[in-house]
């Protein structure tokens, strides 16, 4: 059979990529189509609770069985967490459901660690089908099975190992895995051909990878395409963790679903999708991705009678233990797994919220709350909630916990659970008492990982601002008092900067708790659409490539592009070291005046009727913000100098406030050396500026004749404009 499958599959791989039904007529309850030599492997991966398509998964293994197919049903992990028909019980009922089914083996996921190894080792000894996890050690020793075989009615080989996400070492609680350890890139890899060349010496003819690895971006170095890049001899690379389907594997494999001539599938999450890969006598392959909807939609197919009774029955148990409506939404609670990851939502804020609530009010005067976005795990939709809602959200049992880092030590964190933003990361904060800016365009710097973590550890805060802390300006001197979760203080995902604080405690309130008390109590049982209805005041982003965080500058970029006041330039950039001409400055404080309607003749033959700066210049004439550089002239694109930008933003002042502007009475320009190259027409501008602190020059001088930057420019409109000033 191997020799049959290498010397056929490079010619006739077979890729049925299906969001309908794709199923034989033999496997849809008929004995139409007979399926005998066949080898049919069902997969499942990241069920997370989704126990209604169990039934269907069994009937239909034993659909393709009755169809003459050896068939093999398999999982791909985080299969014991997620809704509480199976976060209650531990995953208990999970297994349960799975033995009923008819399960030939899993590999488990970072998630079958939540609730601790111990847990998960009474999950392995209640399956009756093996775990295999060769990249997982305990205590130096293999944590559980490796790898296992099967051999067909005719005497074909089916050699399966798995590999979890090394990702897990920080994804799963640190306290609740001690003594654990994974794999991770080469030594995974490496780990992988040790399992292909074993199997390969035990005469298996075809070699299946059942993983929990995944395809995101945040995964790389991990994921299945580089390990199948970096692994000769695996023939079906069965996959979970980021819950893709058939179309996200196309994506990132040019449309082939084939890595190093391994076929990689995977079906999406929930048990939506049921996966089948048949590979026929002559060595073609098809997959698919199996629509349960549409299973059951088949004439004559009929889930499993025993499988449904026992997984309806858990979920009435749930239903009438959890389904009591305790309060309202006026609004949709977005969890969704593509937004928490990559930015602020209202069910971010409202999470965060209550644990800043709920700290308060136990006396802790917290300043921050920052929970992970990959720890909210589901969305409630706008109408009634319920404690199921509740728990469907937050089912990992976290609790808060208190730590105390400095303002620097903050960034840290934010530096680092940011890091491929805007690609989607489950460290990314959801946040309240802050607010801050993420440039998306500037690089994450790092020569290493944390300890025992696959996320590097900053060398420099490039891409992360805090503007505010409680409304105050953020001082990275500053010591905060942050509320989180127990497993972020633990040092998990992104966060070694809050294990490594030397104040952190346990409140012992659990979060899901947190959150129900916080809506009936703090607001009365509904959650508001004046208060929850948009997100987007905390967390912002900018995109710049040539602007890091450190630099003296970054703050008032960030500021003005946050406020429309200016905007970027060409490919990503905001070019702060430009030269900003005088068109350019009429445009600023038009915008700032609120762009209002302009009228009237145009007094500058420079100045063309019809470009972007033509309204700003006329309207900066009408108002004796500018006289123009001649008689009627204005020289839109001459670099403006530092006096000219004085004097622009001296006649705005005076045409923007009620009160007078003046300047000072008494000469405050003797104390710089060149206050004499002071242009006559610029000399009160000048003055006015020093006194607001809008220039304050350099080693002594103002250098009124050099031309002014962008990022000058930016500086000043901060100074002008910001509630600071």
């Amino acid at each position: 059979m191997k020799k049959t499958w290498n010397k056929f599959a490079a010619l006739f791989l077979t890729l049925v990529m299906a969001v309908s039904l794709v199923v034989p007529a033999g496997a849809a309850g008929s004995t139409e189509e007979d399926l005998t030599g066949h080898i049919v492997i069902l997969h499942t991966n990241d069920v997370h609770g989704g126990i209604g398509g169990y039934a269907s998964v069994a009937a239909l293994k034993q659909a393709y069985e009755e169809a003459g197919a050896y068939t093999l049903l398999v999982d791909a992990g985080d299969f014991i967490q997620g809704d509480p028909t199976v976060s209650v019980s531990k995953g208990e009922t999970a297994v349960e459901l799975m033995n009923m089914a008819g399960y030939d083996v899993a590999v488990p996921g970072n998630h079958e660690f939540d609730y601790g190894y111990e847990n998960l080792k009474a999950r392995e000894a209640q399956a009756e089908f093996p775990f295999l996890a060769a990249n997982v050690a305990y205590e130096g020793e293999a944590a559980m099975g490796v790898n296992t075989t099967f051999t067909t009615n005719d005497g074909t080989k089916v050699g399966v190992f798995g590999v979890t996400t090394p990702e897990t070492a920080t994804k799963a609680h640190p306290d609740k895995i001690k003594g654990v350890t994974f794999l991770a890139e080469q030594e995974l890899f490496d780990c992988a051909q040790k399992q292909v060349d074993a199997l390969t010496a035990e005469g298996c003819d075809l070699i299946i990878a059942l993983g929990h690895l995944g395809i995101d971006a945040e995964s790389k170095g991990n994921r299945s395409v580089d390990l199948l890049a970096n692994v000769n001899g695996i023939d079906v690379f069965i996959d979970g963790h980021s819950h893709s389907t058939l179309e996200d594997i196309q994506a990132v494999t040019n449309e082939t679903c084939t890595v190093n001539g391994a076929l990689l599938t995977s079906t999406g999450t929930k048990l939506e999708n049921v996966g089948v890969v048949d590979i026929a006598p002559e060595g073609t392959c098809e997959a698919s991705n199996v629509a349960v909807s549409d299973l059951n939609a088949v004439e004559g197919f009929k889930p499993n009678a025993q499988v449904k009774a026992r997984a309806e029955a858990i979920q009435k148990q749930i239903d009438e233990e959890y389904g009591t409506v305790f309060a309202k939404t006026e609004v949709d609670l977005d969890g969704e797994k593509a937004h928490v990851r990559t930015g602020e939502t209202n069910l971010g804020n409202l999470i965060c919220d209550a644990m800043l609530w709920q700290a308060n009010t136990l006396g802790e005067k917290v300043d921050v709350a920052v929970t992970n976005g990959g720890g909210i795990r589901a969305s409630i939709p706008k109408g009634d909630i319920t404690k199921k809602d509740i728990n469907t959200v937050l089912p990992f049992g976290n609790t808060l916990y208190i730590v105390k880092v400095t303002g620097a030590e903050l960034l840290e964190a934010l530096e680092a659970s940011t890091y491929c933003t805007p690609e989607a990361v489950g460290g990314f904060p959801q946040v309240a008492g802050l607010e801050f800016t993420i440039n998306t365009g500037a690089p994450f710097a790092t020569t290493g990982n944390y300890p025992d973590s696959t996320y590097g550890k900053p060398d420099a805060i490039n891409r992360v601002t805090i503007q505010t802390i409680g409304g105050v300006a953020f001082d990275p001197n500053e010591t905060y008092t942050v509320v989180t979760n127990d497993f972020m203080g633990a040092g998990g995902d992104t966060y070694y900067a809050f294990k490594a604080s030397p104040v952190g405690y346990d409140l012992g309130q659990p979060l899901d708790e947190v959150v129900m008390d916080y809506i009936t109590g703090e607001l009365k049982g509904v959650v508001p659409a004046g208060r929850y209805g948009e997100s987007g005041d905390r967390i912002h982003t900018i995109n710049y490539t040539d602007v890091l965080a450190g630099d003296w500058f970054s703050g008032a970029v960030t500021y003005v592009t946050l406020t429309g006041l200016m905007n970027g330039t060409e490919n990503n950039t905001f070019q702060p070291n430009s030269n900003l001409n005088r068109a350019m400055m009429a445009t600023v404080l038009y915008r700032m005046a609120g762009s209002p309607e302009v009228t009237g003749d145009n007094p500058f033959t420079d100045v063309p009727g019809d470009t972007w700066y033509t309204n700003a210049v006329l309207w900066a004439s009408q108002n004796e913000i500018t006289n123009g550089t001649g008689k009627d002239t204005f020289s839109p694109m001459e670099p403006l100098t530092r006096e000219q930008l004085a004097t622009f933003f001296y006649r705005f002042a005076q045409y923007d406030s009620v009160d007078p502007v003046e300047p000072p009475a008494e000469d405050n320009l003797g104390g710089f050396t060149d206050a004499d190259q002071i242009s006559e027409y610029a000399v009160e501008a000048m003055r006015w500026a020093v006194k607001e602190g809008l220039l304050q020059g350099s080693n002594s001088a103002l250098t009124p004749k050099a031309t002014a930057t962008r990022a000058e420019v930016a500086t000043i409109l901060m100074r002008y404009t910001s509630d600071a000033v």
